[in-house]
């Protein structure tokens, strides 16, 4: 196996990186310095869902798995492009109608492109688009376990409900929001990674989302 290229698909976090309402706001501060102690230390302070991040089951039920006792093979698969750019607008759910006969299997990432991430940064990026749980039971009755989308969440920004999110996590599955750059990857098959940082008892984490092509 020999990896040909690598799209980055994740946000850089600073303290400017929006962040969703009423999370806190990425903090860095020097902790050690060059000049004073011969070395570079960044103390950094930020929410466990800052930039992009998983949602482990524990994120919206007491009872879930936290985010390191997911099994890593839930991070690492197939990737599978779901592209909906067009066809679903601000605020509105994604149905599974909208992707027709797209062949998932088994451990696949399905990875939903709504073109939002162009918006990240300003007040239109809460007005994203978002899955219906008609959607999520979709993917899960394909094998489907690992959800990702470039939006800051699977559901309605402000939706208390959680609808999407809570068939998602009842099936021990795992939400990763704040993708970008879903057109980079413009070959078939893509391995994607999502591994996270493993935050003992944490809803999620942060991660260094990328897509793999592969040599043929």
């Amino acid at each position: 196996m020999r990896v040909v290229r690598v799209i980055d698909l994740s946000h850089p976090v600073s303290p400017s990186t929006q962040v969703y309402p009423g999370d806190p706001t990425p903090v860095f501060t020097s902790h050690a310095s060059i000049a004073g102690d011969g070395y570079n230390l960044l103390h950094i302070a930020m929410g466990s869902q800052t930039g992009t991040h998983v949602d482990a089951p524990r994120h919206i039920r007491d009872d879930g798995d936290s985010v390191e006792l997911l099994p890593l093979t839930a991070f690492v698969g197939r990737g599978v492009v779901l592209d909906v750019r067009g066809r679903v607008g601000p605020g509105e759910l994604i149905t599974p109608d909208l992707w027709g006969e797209i062949e998932l299997r088994s451990g696949d990432i399905a990875v939903v492109h709504t073109g939002w991430s162009e918006y990240f940064g300003t007040d239109e990026y809460f007005r994203h688009p978002a899955l219906s749980p008609d959607a999520c039971r979709w993917l899960l009755a394909r094998g489907v376990r690992t959800i990702g989308i470039d939006a800051p969440s699977i559901d309605p920004t402000g939706d208390e409900i959680l609808a999407a999110h809570h068939v998602i996590a009842d099936a021990g599955g795992v939400i990763c929001e704040n993708l970008t750059n879903l057109a980079g990857i413009d070959f078939d098959d893509p391995l994607v990674s999502l591994l996270p940082i493993p935050f003992e008892g944490a809803d999620g984490a942060p991660v260094r989302a990328v897509a793999m092509q592969l040599a043929q």
